[in-house]
């Protein structure tokens, strides 16, 4: 009988360090939203990344930041809570030779769980190699990393060696998932999250932090075609004006991109309607965060 072996990995950094597509590339299908704003990732977010006969659990943070809503103290909260009782953790770090204040308390947080920890420096794409051994020195210093590896999740530059790294941290014991599977999302929560990401994508300013999206209604039809019913709550009524667009064209263009993500994902065709709703200030309100699958608990 082949011995199986797992390890539950934990993915963290700042907002906007390419968590999301680092756990994309790991598990090679794009199971993370990603857009180039701060704090696309609200939730804890499982990627299944089958290496050999290893099994990692993969498990995508928010960007840690200092909170200013509730909303921010949840997922703050969910970052400091994924560095624990876990094989290994990725500190995901962007190419400067400066610890900042994020990265400082996370290296706070790895040293009070004497966690193991690989520093992933990544977006190497887009400065001089020369000037990572600045970074590398720096980093060294600040914690006794396991390795150092420099990355471009995004070119795919460095990802084979990582998984060569972080097979190392993968233990004797039954895999937790199916060998099929790569998140343990729900497909419901997988096309809200797509919606979202387009909110992210077409919008600008604020206004894309302040919407959630909920799917209200799911069904396939007999001949395979999916009908979705998808919510976006917004914080103000000048937003949901925003989001609608001139004659509709901006809710259409969000609509539009996120069902073609969506037909890819489920591998069929989709009709998706989009609803708005105005929820003021739910990203301070316990009750609605909850109601949105914010919990704590």
């Amino acid at each position: 009988m082949i011995e199986t072996r797992s390890a539950m990995i934990t993915v963290c950094g700042r907002p906007n360090v390419g968590k999301s597509t680092l756990t994309n590339a790991l598990v090679g299908e794009k199971i993370a939203i990603v857009s180039d704003k701060p704090q696309t990732t609200r939730n804890r977010i499982t990627g299944i990344v089958q290496h050999g006969n290893a099994q990692f659990v993969l498990m995508d943070t928010p960007g840690f930041h200092k909170p200013r809503t509730r909303l921010g103290d949840y997922m703050v909260n969910v970052v400091k809570e994924s560095v624990a009782d876990v094989d290994l953790v990725l500190l995901v770090v962007e190419p400067v030779a400066v610890i900042g204040a994020q990265e400082q308390a996370l290296i706070e947080r790895l040293r009070e769980n004497a966690a193991p920890a690989i520093l992933v420096i990544n977006k190497i794409d887009t400065v001089d190699k020369t000037r990572l051994l600045e970074v590398i020195a720096l980093y060294s210093a600040a914690y006794d990393f396991e390795s150092i590896i420099p990355i471009s999740a995004k070119t795919g530059d460095g990802v084979a060696q990582l998984l060569e790294e972080m097979d190392k941290f993968a233990v004797e014991s039954p895999h937790f998932f199916p060998d099929d599977m790569i998140t343990d999302q729900p497909e419901r929560q997988i096309c809200a999250e797509l919606v979202r990401e387009k909110l992210l994508n077409c919008l600008e300013k604020e206004i894309p932090h302040g919407t959630a999206v909920e799917v209200t209604s799911f069904k396939e039809r007999s001949n395979g075609i999916v009908d979705i019913e998808v919510t976006i709550y917004c914080e103000k009524s000048s937003h949901k004006g925003i989001i609608i667009g001139k004659k509709g064209a901006m809710l259409k263009r969000i609509g539009e991109l996120a069902r073609t993500d969506i037909e890819e994902f489920l591998g069929t065709k989709v009709f998706l309607q989009t609803w708005i709703k105005v929820k003021e200030n739910w990203r301070d309100s316990s009750f609605l965060l909850k109601n949105f699958g914010f919990n704590n608990d």
